[in-house]
């Protein structure tokens, strides 16, 4: 089983501490704030009040016989970047590091960090998208070209089965699950004699241009 070190107990690194833990999780939390660390000292394994940025203490840590660390000092770009590389250089396998800007993610690709991630941004491109598109559930970028959308299908797709709808073969629209109503049975990877009910929920993969047509379509058969 993995273990986790999270540097930083702001709202962002306290939530990943408290879910990892839950999941029963080792989970050693770090934070130079004495309130912070007494705040989550009771749902991580361990919590340690000390300064990330040095070497020789996070070696004291041991945090080089964590699986993965997970970085998120708030606005202290400096500190995400020393902490960073003193990760990679004790040796952390799998670095994940909240980013505040573009720029601060490309210093922290060429760091080695093994994911960036940026919160805001993508939980704004994910409320925007729903909003966008009423009968979005859930929306998930992939890459630059690519995402995962979890939707409502559109009344004219009720009655018909996948390959009569043609996402796949015609528009390259993969339905990688289906599910009945949000707490429903999910079945993975439907065949293309799966028809589609009302109340089913669709989580579909493709190119963000045929989903977007895909979130707006209201035709009668196929895609515009």
């Amino acid at each position: 089983m993995p273990r986790f070190a999270v540097i930083g107990l702001g709202n962002f690194g306290f939530y990943v501490v408290k879910n990892l833990f839950e999941m029963g999780f080792e989970v050693l939390a770090v934070d130079r704030d004495k309130n912070a660390v007494q705040r989550i000292r009771d749902i991580c394994t361990r919590a340690a009040l000390a300064d990330a940025t040095d070497k020789e203490t996070l070696e004291a840590l041991g945090v080089q016989e964590m699986d993965v660390a997970v970085v998120s000092v708030g606005g202290r770009i400096d500190a995400s970047i020393l902490i960073t590389l003193h990760l990679k250089e004790v040796g952390v396998e799998k670095v994940v590091v909240k980013a505040v800007t573009e720029d601060h993610g490309r210093i922290l690709e060429k760091l080695g960090a093994s994911m960036i991630v940026f919160p805001e941004r993508d939980m704004a491109n994910r409320i925007a998208n729903r909003l966008a598109h009423p009968n979005v559930i859930d929306y998930l970028p992939l890459a630059p070209e690519y995402s995962i959308v979890e939707l409502e299908p559109p009344p004219a797709f009720v009655g018909k089965t996948l390959q009569e709808l043609y996402l796949r073969s015609k528009y390259g629209i993969q339905v990688v699950a289906a599910k009945a109503g949000p707490e429903g049975k999910v079945l993975m990877i439907p065949g293309g004699d799966f028809r589609v009910s009302d109340g089913h929920i669709l989580i579909v993969v493709g190119g963000n241009a045929e989903l977007e047509k895909l979130q707006k379509f209201k035709g009668a058969s196929g895609l515009p």
